[in-house]
Parts: structure tokens; sequence; C-alpha cells
């Protein structure tokens, strides 16, 4: 948030005669200074005008100056979802300058009791708020699921959780987006059938072999549109023999797959991606 200084306001009126030499507006002491934060708006419903607030800056790391706000400007920044807060800082040594940028922290939280994760559990896509909550299965093995949530106001470290978690549920530190690719896809595929074994749609991509196991494949593939998968990384099954002797780590390929009925997607088909000349990329 940039710190400036506060200017006086000349008043001009028609008719008036102003002499060389004659003051016509002078700039105000940096006593008090202007922080200009941009807030987010999920947080904005808990910030009055009046709010005390602490304001850090680089410059001088560990202090802390006092503040209040002093409005909040009535227009939400169409690209980032902010609005303005003009925020007055005490300054009474002079120490800040116009030009220097702080972080500003301000209680905001709502005195009755709320749901808090570690903000760094949530992934936003910018469309979606994620978490990733962890539970223990049937059979013993640790379970991931991705859970949309909305999220309120931030700070400290702590997101406020209004909808879809309750109190007592494990969520996921990190590694978050590599869980929520596995877990997204491994429900997809468990909706698809409902059949045993595998689903009869299969669908196509193109990728690069990153890993080749005993009875799987890691591919970092594009885009596929029949899944309406971005392009991502990821492990797929092997049936016995399926993979060609000639397809190797870093080998470009076309492949086919299907989802299986436990969740996890079996390849069916690969090939090497070939050139317009027919050779091997």
């Amino acid at each position: 948030a940039p710190i400036g200084g506060v200017v006086g306001e000349l008043t001009a009126r028609e008719g008036i005669t102003v002499m060389p030499g004659t003051m016509l507006f002078r700039i105000n002491g940096l006593s008090t200074v202007w922080v200009v934060a941009d807030v987010p708006e999920t947080q904005v419903a808990w910030l009055r005008p009046g709010s005390a607030v602490e304001a850090t800056v680089p410059a001088y790391p560990g202090e802390v100056f006092a503040g209040r706000i002093a409005a909040l400007l009535p227009e939400v920044n169409a690209t980032t979802r902010t609005l303005k807060a003009r925020i007055e800082v005490s300054n009474p040594k002079g120490r800040l300058s116009p030009g220097m940028f702080a972080t500003v922290a301000v209680a905001a939280f709502p005195k009755q009791a709320v749901l808090l994760v570690p903000s760094e559990a949530v992934i936003q896509t910018g469309k979606r708020s994620v978490v990733i909550a962890a539970d223990s299965g049937q059979d013993g093995k640790q379970q991931f699921a991705p859970i949309d949530v909305e999220i309120g106001a931030e700070a400290n470290g702590m997101t406020e959780i209004r909808s879809g978690l309750r109190k007592g549920m494990k969520v996921v530190l990190s590694g978050q987006f590599l869980i929520d690719s596995e877990s997204s896809l491994k429900s997809t595929g468990t909706r698809m059938s409902d059949a045993p074994g595998m689903s009869a749609d299969t669908h196509k991509g193109e990728g690069k072999v990153e890993k080749v196991g005993k009875d799987s494949v890691t591919l970092s593939h594009g885009p596929i549109e029949s899944m309406k998968w971005g392009a991502m990384t990821m492990d797929f099954k092997l049936p016995k023999g399926a993979m060609p002797a000639e397809i190797t780590e870093g080998s470009m390929v076309n492949f086919e797959f299907a989802a299986r009925k436990d969740g996890n997607f079996e390849i069916t088909a690969i090939t090497p991606k070939r050139d317009a000349a027919g050779a091997k990329k």
C-alpha cells in the first residue's frame, strides 16, 4: 500500500489578483500520512472507518506505526476484486516518506466464533476456493477429497471458512495441488461408471513420458477436452504388456485411456508420437 502525504487545497475565485511572491498554498507536514491499501472485497464487511490499524514498512523492520481507517473508497477493481482503504498513520518523527510501501494489519474478524483454517490450506483458482480434506477409509488407508468452500476474512495466516467444512475435519497444508488433481480425477472416474471393471468410454491425449513403473506410467499431458481436464502430470495404470519397448522416459506419445471402477485410469493404447516424415519424436 503506497504512502502519500496530506496535501492542502487551494480554492480560486474569479477576480482575485495575486502579486508576485504571494503564498498560494502550503503543503502540510508529514506528521500524519495516508496509506492507500488494497482490501479484498471478502474482507470489507468487517472494516469500518475509525478501525485501529497497525502498519509496518520494510525500511524499519519490527517497528509498528499506529493508524486508523479514514475512508473506504466505494469502487471495486474488476480485475483484482479489491477496494481502496485510505488509512491515516501517525508519523511523529517524519520517518515515513511518500512512495514507501507498507503492510497493514486490521482487527477485521467479527467477535462471534468462526471456523478458521491455515491460509496455505486454501487453493484459490479464481473461480472457486478448494480445501483438501483428509480422512481414513474403511480399509484404514488415508483418503483425500477436494471440498469447495466459501471463504471470508483472512488475517495472521488464517482464513475464515463460512461453509463447506465442519469443526474437527483434517485438512492438507502442503502438496494440495497434486492431491487435488489426483482426488478430483478419481472422483470423476467413480462417477463415470457404476459397472464393474472399466468404463466403455475411452479418451485420447498427447504427452511426454516422465516415468515408467512396473504397472504404471507417469505422463505430462496436454488438455483433454473430453474429460474437461487442463494440462497436468499424473499416473496411469498399465495393463500387462501394454507398454511398447520403444517407448522410454522422455518419449512423446499419443495415448488412449479409460476409467476403472476403483477410480484409477488405465492406458488402453499408447504409441510413439511421430513427425510428418514418420520419425519418432
